[in-house]
């Protein structure tokens, strides 16, 4: 507590709380209480400033009692002159301190604090990424195999072409991610844990798309004519990978993992009146 008129134990109390409030501040709870603080630092700001100012007219009006360590008045004199300088000088730059500080509790005075927003734990939709798109002569087999072991044997076959992230990064790279599995007028599709498979007999073609939860910040691009329209791009335009390695007679892929682009034509003649 302080006992107003005893300089030397004010000061050390001071120091103290000035130390305790280095430490107090390093953190808030609420940015709030800030505003509280600044006010205090201001009255405390004017103080230290009338503290200086009346440092400095000790110095001065006891000069005469000034001497150095041998004793030398003149040399004291002028010490103590110059210590009174520098503590007005002090008091002047405590002024310019004063000034921002009474700005800053002004703005801070206009702040209205709101609470913290929640945290977005919503997880993204997931996105379905394509791992192959077969047609023509490489699809037969594969279409085939549908017809004869069903669409779990020709997912599972599929899947060989699946490299997880590469294969995902390669996709994300040509804008081969869609909302949902893309699906075109004579398309059937599949689905089955992570993957869809797509086929479409009457033009022959066959896609596996895996399912891929982009991370929070990923934002896809947008898409010109809708990102679900056509079998993977039938009738858009749409350009997409195939496996380059080759498929035997039963439909097996012999060894390799290599891919390369390949386009689909603009657009293709429908096949009007027919079902399948």
């Amino acid at each position: 507590m302080p006992t107003f008129d005893d300089p030397i134990s004010d000061a050390s109390e001071a120091s103290a709380a000035l130390r305790g409030l280095a430490h107090a501040t390093r953190s808030f709870d609420d940015p709030a209480d800030t505003y509280a603080l600044i006010g205090d630092l201001l009255a405390g700001v004017r103080s230290l400033r009338q503290v200086f100012d009346q440092l400095a007219a000790a110095h001065l009006s006891h000069q005469a009692r000034a001497h150095d360590d041998d004793g030398v008045h003149a040399a004291g004199a002028r010490d103590a002159q110059m210590a009174a300088d520098d503590l007005h000088q002090a008091a002047a730059l405590v002024d310019g301190a004063e000034e921002r500080l009474n700005r800053a509790s002004q703005a801070s005075g206009r702040v209205a604090w709101h609470p913290e927003p929640e945290p977005d734990h919503t997880i993204p939709e997931p996105r379905w990424v394509s791992v192959v798109f077969l047609q023509g002569s490489e699809a037969d087999p594969v279409l085939e195999m549908i017809d004869r072991d069903g669409t779990d044997t020709a997912i599972d076959h599929l899947a060989g072409w699946d490299d997880g992230e590469e294969t995902t990064q390669a996709a994300l790279e040509n804008g081969y991610v869609y909302d949902t599995p893309p699906s075109g007028r004579w398309d059937r599709a599949v689905t089955r844990g992570d993957y869809t498979l797509t086929y479409d007999y009457l033009h022959g073609h066959v896609g596996l798309l895996r399912a891929h939860v982009p991370e929070p910040e990923y934002a896809e691009p947008e898409r010109s004519g809708g990102a679900h329209a056509g079998a993977f791009g039938v009738g858009q335009g749409f350009s997409q990978r195939r496996a380059s390695r080759p498929v035997d007679q039963a439909g097996a892929p012999r060894p390799g993992r290599s891919v390369s682009p390949v386009r689909h034509p603009a657009s293709r003649p429908e096949v009007r009146g027919l079902g399948l």
